[in-house]
């Protein structure tokens, strides 16, 4: 709960940072995600800073919906933080490459007192680098498409894929 807090200070801290100086290309966004290695599905938001021409801050956070295998619950979500530069824009096309950091957080919990053993919680975070790439589609409105794949580089590793719209400010 502590952590959640301070992210979403932190979220809401640098949006007010960059809001003041890009308020026009500000973008906020809402997607659905999968992950390899969790082999489930996420639900995210994210938001767009331009800091210079093209280029961005791209702050993100997803969830993954929680999993039970044999007993076992699973909690995943994961925080991050990426550069996005965009390298090819035309009318209704803009692709970019990203790159930045992520924090990834896994809780298992175990209750084993229906077997007549008993319970245990471990939790694990870990950094790691997300590499990729995306794709915003122009509609002509407010609301922008958007589609997106990144490796992150960690214990294990996983694919992230990942679509959603991010809305204009």
């Amino acid at each position: 709960m502590r952590t959640r807090l301070l992210v979403t200070s932190a979220v809401l801290f640098l949006a007010g940072i960059f809001n003041a100086s890009a308020q026009d290309e500000t973008r906020l966004g809402a997607m659905l995600a999968y992950g390899t290695e969790i082999e489930n599905l996420g639900i995210g938001v994210n938001a767009e800073f331009p800091i210079m021409e093209n280029l961005s801050i791209s702050p993100g956070f997803i969830y993954y919906l929680p999993k039970d295998q044999s007993g076992i619950d699973l909690n995943w979500w994961e925080i991050n933080g990426n550069a996005n530069y965009y390298f090819i824009d035309n009318e209704r096309l803009v692709f970019y490459g990203l790159g930045g950091l992520n924090y990834s957080h896994v809780q298992l919990d175990y209750d084993g007192s229906q077997f007549g053993g008993g319970s245990m919680e471990v939790s694990d975070g870990r950094f790691g680098l997300n590499l990729g790439a995306g794709a915003n589609f122009s509609i002509g409105s407010n609301i922008t498409p958007f589609a997106e794949i990144k490796y992150v580089i960690i214990d294990g590793g996983q694919l992230v894929i990942g679509a959603g719209v991010k809305f204009n400010l």
